[in-house]
């Protein structure tokens, strides 16, 4: 019964690839669709049509095989050997089930936000075959059980995700898309280069709670391990936006499409951040690198990401650029948690992927509906727009308030256990420098998401609000799920104990 934890993995990977390999048949009929332009538009709507129920379909069905895989007992599958000591090795674990959980949910909303999103785009059929495959990657990340496995399925996310980027097929969207393979790319190779290392000093990759570093080979031998631990802890950092390798996320998120880019910012970033959890707490031990340059260096990294990422935020015009720079900052909220290495500055961190997770996914939700109802892209244009599409902007308010920290909003939830987890952690001057620039940075994050609220609901005397009085509010199938994100961003801070719950559990396991 532990294989059936393969069906979420390869049934929506094998859907998407046919959906792809099915895309050339589209272009030999186009010559039958143009012989009367009524067949054609009705040939056009049938198949979208039927691109649509099969996406939902694969999707619904490999996220419910997930949840029921995850949420009913520990399971294990090992799929092939690779060579002695090295297998494809999948096991369902807590961290794990929170990271799939999270995506499956996620994933599920973006997708019938995008049914109705990806007719301003076109060629849908590309679209939903990569969604689909891209999210069978993600599941295997999740549920991957050691580091070897983890590292394949990382290359093959960024190789799976590139083409959502690069869609519309602009040239600022393939050099953005290149761009994105780049520090993808160069930051895996950095973890690849460390993983050689791990293997050498280390009893097993498997996945084991507190690490499975040998101390008494690592002993002798603790500053190359140290060298490559950072090594990791830096090229890991390109997917989850961490200075230096950060340029790609604010390059690749206005270039791509609003669903694609809800997908990069509220989950695929994320799989870098799983990834630091992963190597840190789970293969090296964090009692290893505990007190070392390495714990410093990765605090000072976050930090200086944190900062550097609201301040380029507030001073961006262009609205989904403004996220993608908030993005920056916000993930490394999450890695200075991951730096602290006590139970409660973990509890944060993981509290704050949930809900960063929940709450960019509807920003960038918000950023698609102001541009295909709209046409505007810019901050300085959404003036009144409040007018007009109060539904929308109303959800964007509570996803704003929830980012900032304002309670009783989950973001609040987070900040305060990653705060007193600074203040209780024995870091020296990071333990008021951290609660210090997070502070600064909720200030900031007031400035660049605030004002789109205010000047939408409130534009001034010299807005005429007579000229033009028609709704443009979004269809159902786009509300409805920034509706939920907003709904959740504000529940889950109301009733965080059965979260809270269950980030102290993975942290006292790995503690």
């Amino acid at each position: 019964m532990n294989g059936w934890i393969l069906i979420p993995i390869f049934f929506p990977i094998v859907a998407g690839i046919f959906l792809l390999l099915s895309s050339f048949l589209q272009h030999l009929r186009e010559v039958k669709r143009h012989k009367t332009s009524r067949t054609a538009v009705a040939a056009e709507s049938e198949e979208l049509r039927n691109i649509h129920i099969l996406t939902a379909a694969v999707l619904i069905i490999s996220a419910a095989a997930v949840l029921w895989a995850v949420w009913t007992g520990e399971k294990e599958a090992t799929l092939i050997y690779l060579m002695k000591g090295i297998s494809l090795y999948f096991k369902v674990d807590a961290a794990g089930r929170l990271f799939v959980t999270i995506a499956s949910l996620i994933w599920v909303a973006i997708c019938a936000y995008s049914f109705v999103y990806m007719k301003h785009e076109g060629e849908e059929r590309r679209f939903f075959g990569f969604y689909l495959v891209v999210y069978g990657v993600l599941t295997a990340l999740g549920l991957s059980g050691n580091l070897v496995t983890f590292y394949l399925f990382y290359e093959l996310l960024t190789l799976a995700s590139m083409p959502l980027v690069l869609h519309n097929g602009t040239r600022e969207s393939i050099m953005a898309s290149l761009k994105y393979l780049f520090y993808s790319m160069c930051g895996a190779y950095m973890g690849l280069f460390g993983i050689y290392f791990l293997f050498r000093y280390c009893g097993t990759l498997t996945f084991t709670a507190g690490g499975s570093l040998d101390m008494a080979l690592a002993q002798d031998n603790k500053g190359i391990i140290l060298i490559a631990v950072f090594s990791m802890i830096v090229g890991f950092g390109a997917k989850a936006g961490m200075f230096p390798l950060h340029a790609w996320l604010p390059t690749a998120h206005p270039a791509a499409p609003s669903p694609a880019s809800a997908a990069l910012s509220g989950v695929i970033v994320k799989a870098g951040v799983l990834a630091m959890l992963r190597m840190v707490y789970y293969v090296v031990g964090p009692d290893f690198i505990r007190g070392t340059w390495v714990q410093t260096a990765w605090m000072i990294l976050s930090l200086l990401t944190v900062f550097m990422g609201s301040m380029l935020a507030y001073r961006e015009p262009v609205f989904k650029k403004r996220l993608a720079y908030s993005t920056v900052s916000q993930i490394s909220y999450i890695l200075f948690g991951l730096s602290l290495l006590t139970p409660q500055a973990l509890t944060g961190a993981l509290l704050h992927t949930v809900f960063h997770a929940i709450v960019k996914t509807g920003l960038f939700l918000t950023a698609g509906i102001l541009i295909t109802q709209c046409n505007k892209t810019r901050v300085e244009d959404y003036v009144g727009i409040g007018k007009r599409m109060p539904w929308t902007l109303g959800c964007y308010t509570l996803l704003s308030l929830a980012l900032i920290g304002i309670p009783p909003a989950s973001g609040f939830i987070s900040k305060w256990y990653l705060a007193q987890g600074a203040l209780d952690a024995e870091v020296g001057i990071f333990r008021w420098l951290g609660p210090a620039v997070l502070l600064i940075s909720a200030l900031l994050t007031a400035g660049y998401l605030l004002p789109v609220v205010m000047k939408g609901f409130f534009p001034g005397k010299e807005f005429d609000a007579d000229t033009d009085k028609l709704s443009l509010e979004p269809s159902m199938w786009m509300l409805a799920p920034l509706a939920v994100c907003a709904v959740l961003a504000v529940i889950l801070g109301i009733f965080p104990s059965p979260l809270i719950q269950y980030a102290e559990h993975i942290a006292s396991a790995v503690l």
